[in-house]
């Protein structure tokens, strides 16, 4: 069984920010998969299980806000007895432009809050994460923070919506194919 994550914050006002792409690409996941992800007072997140080419996953939207995305992971983990190399984490990556999207295998948390979050409530970076690429601010004046918690508008927009569709066929070819089959084809495909 694999646990497929996607981090973001509750709430309206953050639904079309750049902090919001990995609920954005789990949601979607679930509508192609016919799955109504629906809260879990348990796991403290919208969830559901669905089904992908014969494997079992849990989907899951932490509703306690990106810094503290872990508790809701560690207790999805701990529910269905699901290893860390059993979870996919969808999240937003500054270090990427807008139109990138790459897998990662483990490793730190690279300064992002909800993987923070996630390592220090499981005890281990050793999952699988697909990094959306959104971009760095371009003014100055404006904070990292402030950057990821706007909204995603023109040119960025179409892009951005374009690796939400790669990350949820990313997903599928990780439970299917394997992490280095996955990377070996989507992280060439932006390079």
């Amino acid at each position: 069984m694999y646990l497929v994550v996607g981090l973001g914050n509750p709430g309206r006002q953050y639904e079309n920010t750049r902090h919001n792409v990995g609920f954005k690409a789990v949601t979607k996941l679930a509508k192609r998969l016919k799955a109504e992800l629906l809260f879990k007072a348990n796991l403290d997140s919208l969830s559901c299980k669905a089904n992908i080419s014969g494997s079992d996953v849990v989907l899951l939207l932490p509703q306690t806000y990106m810094n503290n995305s872990g508790q809701a992971v560690s207790s999805a983990m701990k529910k269905y007895n699901i290893k860390p190399e059993k979870i996919i984490v969808v999240h937003d990556e500054i270090d990427l432009p807008p139109g990138t999207m790459k897998i990662k295998n483990g490793g730190g948390s690279a300064g992002h809050n909800g993987i923070r979050s996630i390592i220090s409530s499981i005890g281990s970076g050793g999952f699988i994460r697909i990094r959306i690429g959104v971009g760095k601010p371009e003014r100055e004046s404006q904070t990292g923070a402030e950057y990821v918690l706007s909204g995603i508008s023109g040119k960025d927009k179409k892009e951005i919506g374009r690796c939400i569709d790669n990350a949820c066929d990313a997903i599928g070819s990780i439970i299917t194919e394997g992490t280095a089959s996955a990377m070996n084809v989507f992280n060439k495909r932006d390079a």
